[in-house]
């Protein structure tokens, strides 16, 4: 986001909080703002009511909090994940909430009112929830990758009902445990034609996204993917997903399985399995899951520098301002200057766990912990 300037770089507790508002349950959604308002999702009563939390921008006070669903027997999660982890999305006047098999709901973003539930689409995450929604023009698109059932699904965003429903080719995985992910689609423009961009296990297809037929397809050894794709350079870039993550480059277009013939280019080490690379330009930045961050040239896949910055993360970088912002779980946000050599302009510190990312609005952030939201600024 290059619309935000001035933003800050110094903050704590007591530095620079604009306000801080607590934040009942556990979520690790991103907030999305809409206006005045900012959407997050959360879970509170152990997971047994999964709700949507509108809070004033300007003030930090609570305008909406409404349960969405209310599930008997919350399904079973990683000790890392939380029942309301899929980030919302807003189109300007309704927002859009996912959480996953237990449910995807659309809400009035004025009044909180619930307009629509779509509770059909059913997988076993194994791990709980992590697929955020995408809006492409009248539908919402969701990843839906589970150990027992894999494919990618359209929702009219009007009434929630399917339009269209696209398994994954089979065979992924004999081990079904190997069958599963996490990652949010993207949708891309090539030479005139879309195409929905849809990392799964073993696994990344480009499908049509108005009708979910598949269009192309590449084959690699990974599961339980969680960053989201990029595009840019003529490239499309993945993360392989878990036991040993890669970067790999691919030309989009093309028909069939690509694998031989679109591969650009694949990176092996110190790759990231939870936070999303983060391109700028002719350069890629991604900080993997222990806090190894890597500098990448985004044409040909050579390191440009590495440099160790400490704590363990889940949430994706933010650009904006010409900085990017890195959150570790530990509650410690690093930020560099983007460059041919590592510059770390500032590190803050806020009590808590960051396990979704930065948002910049206007000429302040705002950060989610475990605890609660806070408005950063000067």
């Amino acid at each position: 986001d290059q619309a935000s300037k001035d933003l800050p770089t110094e903050w704590s507790e007591s530095e620079n909080v604009l306000w801080k508002t607590p934040i009942d349950g556990k979520g690790w959604s991103t907030p999305v703002v809409a206006g005045s308002d900012i959407w997050l999702t959360t879970a509170t009563n152990e997971g047994h009511s999964l709700r949507a939390v509108c809070i004033d921008l300007e003030k930090g006070l609570i305008k909406h909090d409404v349960e969405l669903f209310a599930p008997q027997k919350p399904v079973r999660l990683n000790a890392k994940n939380s029942h309301a982890s899929p980030s919302p999305v807003h189109d300007g006047q309704n927002v859009y909430c996912s959480f996953g098999t237990m449910g995807t709901a659309c809400l009035e973003g004025t009044t909180g009112k619930v307009l629509w539930k779509n509770e059909l689409v059913k997988i076993d995450h194994k791990e709980g929830p992590g697929s955020s929604p995408i809006l492409w023009r009248e539908l919402l698109i969701l990843n839906a990758d589970g150990i027992d059932e894999q494919y990618v699904v359209a929702l009219d965003r009007q009434t929630g009902q399917i339009v269209w429903r696209q398994d994954r080719p089979k065979p992924i995985h004999p081990d079904t445990d190997q069958c599963k992910a996490y990652s949010t689609p993207l949708v891309i423009s090539v030479g005139g034609r879309e195409e929905l961009v849809s990392t799964g296990a073993m696994q990344v297809l480009g499908y049509d996204p108005s009708s979910g037929s598949p269009l192309w397809k590449v084959k690699y050894d990974g599961f339980s993917n969680v960053p989201r794709p990029l595009f840019g350079n003529g490239l499309i870039y993945i993360c392989t997903g878990y036991m040993k993550p890669q970067l790999w480059a691919i030309k989009p277009g093309g028909s069939g399985d690509v694998t031989a013939s679109h591969v650009a280019w694949k990176f092996e080490r110190q790759v990231p399995a939870n936070p999303s690379p983060i391109l700028i330009d002719e350069r890629i930045y991604m900080v993997n899951n222990t806090g190894v961050l890597t500098c990448l040239n985004a044409l040909t896949g050579k390191p440009i520098w590495v440099e160790r910055i400490g704590g363990n993360f889940s949430a994706s970088p933010l650009y904006a301002d010409g900085k990017i912002y890195f959150a570790s779980e530990e509650g410690l946000t690093t930020i560099i200057k983007p460059g041919d050599k590592f510059e770390k302009l500032a590190e803050n510190e806020l009590p808590g766990q960051h396990m979704g990312s930065p948002v910049p609005v206007g000429r302040s952030l705002l950060l989610r912990t475990d605890t609660a939201l806070y408005r950063i600024g000067k």
